[in-house]
């Protein structure tokens, strides 16, 4: 967490819990290709592993704020996890911890899309990024 991540209030922005969740997302499953970011490959490179003229894209944000999370001058604690597989898109579950306390103060979930660049018609999901999520599978957190 950053001091600027606070509010006035002395909690994380919600906005700034976007943020997080990228950067958890990012964290796991890799870079965007071509960002110039092939140093340490994450767990599972689905991201960074794409062809050339496709974008990894949101779809969508659910987020439920359980509890405040405080600002702490220490990393958060984020689960990550897949949540659905479906043949043009899948989504990610997060819980966000706070650090200290451990206590749950975030749900939410992203759903992604594969794009083609040049069309802008979205790509199924391959054999090869199928196998790769889905050792990642767990349950949703909004059924």
């Amino acid at each position: 967490m950053r001091w600027s991540d606070m509010d006035a209030y002395g909690h994380i922005n919600n906005v700034q819990v976007l943020r997080l969740l990228e950067e958890a997302r990012i964290h796991a499953f890799g870079a965007p290709g071509g960002t110039g970011a092939e140093g340490d490959q994450p767990p599972v490179a689905v991201f960074s592993s794409v062809n050339p003229g496709t974008q990894a894209l949101v779809v969508e944000h659910r987020v439920r704020f359980v509890d405040t999370l405080d600002y702490r001058n220490i990393p958060v604690r984020i689960d990550v996890w897949v949540s659905a597989l479906k043949p043009a898109s899948f989504t990610l579950s997060y819980l966000i911890l706070d650090p200290r306390t451990g206590v749950v103060c975030v749900k939410a979930e992203t759903t992604l899309a594969f794009v083609d660049t040049n069309s802008g018609s979205i790509r199924r999901l391959s054999g090869e990024q199928k196998d790769a999520l889905t050792p990642y599978a767990g349950e949703s957190l909004f059924d």
